[in-house]
């Protein structure tokens, strides 16, 4: 990249998860490492309709309900399976009556809470718990997370809303802040504790904000599946005529450390080792038991080479630092796992098939790791063709890190 380039990019907040915020059914849960709502919608306005859309990398179904508001065909898939429940519920339609319904219920649950009428649920087994929440916000959580279960039916769309409201809340009245690349904690201390009146006026605002979206229904079709995205012909069925997506980027952000508030309080997670078991399923994941596996895990045979991924390996694993052979380790496993994907991918595309991977690259130690150059590598080897790399915006951090846009077109013509 030139100097000239570097000078021209800036970090733009609307090329990131903050454009999304007020954005309807957009905004409803935050995922900090989620990209912009904006890139997708520019990236969609460059193809005719009617197409069919993949998303691989489902996160928090941007892609999906882009798709979807344009009635597009589409399909999504995602490791994790609090992100196919909240995919799931982004992307379904809500009649008037259930959208009524679940306001009237969180209405009734959020003063059972207030109030102390119903036992409360079992406080998530978090480690440290009350470093996440105070004790005053603990108590109405478990009470409010009871009176959900008494006011909704399992599986329902009244509660899918009222759990969507609920998360909100769980982060809304958390320690946890989000000033930086990935979730910190704030001191208790800074944390102003509302009476029990306003916790409950608290989640009626959220749910507030959660039924103006669903009142607004997407009109496409399509299925959020829970699926490995290296073995996605086992899932989905193709042909598709455009993939637009964001894997997780190699730098070791865990998503599920992100997601672990949302995910212990519905009944996704009940351990740390459960926590690091999905890590370890994940590409990316770095995450309790997946960083110790790291230390004893080698290459496959059929693992993709390149001399600047060598060269970045090399440089990492004798940089001298204590953990530099796990880290090396990482980035290797990482670069194996998006291989094995891109190979599962080209079964399902259509003739003319246009991809689009929005990525960051990486510094380690020092070490610059051009994913963008790597993947943009893995298309060119597997046959595609058009192969580029855009740069989209500078990233918040080091000046060294961009995020850019590795497109490709898969040959032939739309069937």
């Amino acid at each position: 990249m030139t100097a000239a380039t570097r000078e021209r990019l800036r970090q733009r907040a609307d090329y990131t998860h903050k454009f999304n915020a007020s954005a309807g059914r957009h905004g409803w849960l935050r995922l900090t490492p989620a990209y912009s709502v904006k890139i997708v919608e520019e990236l969609l306005d460059r193809y005719r309709y009617p197409i069919h859309v993949l998303d691989p990398f489902c996160g928090t179904a941007t892609t999906a309900l882009c798709a979807s508001y344009r009635g597009l065909c589409w399909a999504t898939t995602d490791i994790n399976p609090f992100l196919v429940w909240l995919g799931r519920a982004k992307t379904a339609s809500y009649s008037e009556s259930s959208v009524a319904e679940a306001l009237r219920a969180g209405a009734r649950a959020a003063e059972a809470a207030e109030q102390g009428a119903i036992p409360p649920a079992v406080a998530p087994r978090l480690h440290n718990v009350h470093r996440w929440w105070p004790p005053r916000a603990l108590d109405f959580l478990c009470a409010l997370r009871a009176g959900i279960e008494m006011e909704s039916e399992e599986d329902s769309p009244k509660r899918a809303l009222l759990l969507v409201a609920f998360c909100r809340t769980v982060v809304a009245l958390s320690n946890a802040a989000f000033n930086h690349q990935s979730m910190s904690f704030r001191d208790d201390r800074q944390l102003a504790m509302p009476l029990g009146a306003e916790l409950a006026h608290m989640f009626g605002e959220h749910l507030r904000f959660v039924a103006a979206g669903a009142r607004i229904n997407p009109t496409g079709k399509g299925q959020v599946v829970l699926a490995d995205s290296r073995r996605l012909h086992e899932a989905v069925d193709g042909p598709f005529d455009l993939v637009v997506t964001s894997p997780p980027y190699a730098n070791r952000m865990s998503y599920i450390r992100e997601l672990r508030p949302y995910m212990y309080w519905l009944g996704y997670l009940d351990s740390g080792r459960a926590a690091g078991e999905l890590d370890w399923s994940a590409i990316g994941g770095t995450w309790g038991v997946a960083t110790s596996r790291l230390c004893g895990w080698r290459r496959a045979r059929d693992r993709f080479e390149h001399p600047e991924l060598d060269n970045a390996l090399d440089r990492i694993s004798h940089c001298g630092a204590p953990s530099a052979e796990i880290l090396a380790n990482y980035i290797a496993k990482y670069m194996d796992d998006m291989w094995a994907h891109f190979a599962a991918l080209v079964p399902l595309l259509n003739g003319g098939c246009a991809v689009h991977y929005i990525v960051g690259n990486s510094t380690f130690y020092g070490v610059l790791l051009p994913v963008e150059k790597l993947f943009a590598a893995m298309l060119r080897r597997l046959g595609f063709e058009h192969v580029g790399e855009r740069s989209i915006r500078k990233r918040n951090s080091k000046k060294e890190l961009f995020e850019f846009d590795v497109s490709g077109r898969w040959p032939g013509v739309r069937a």
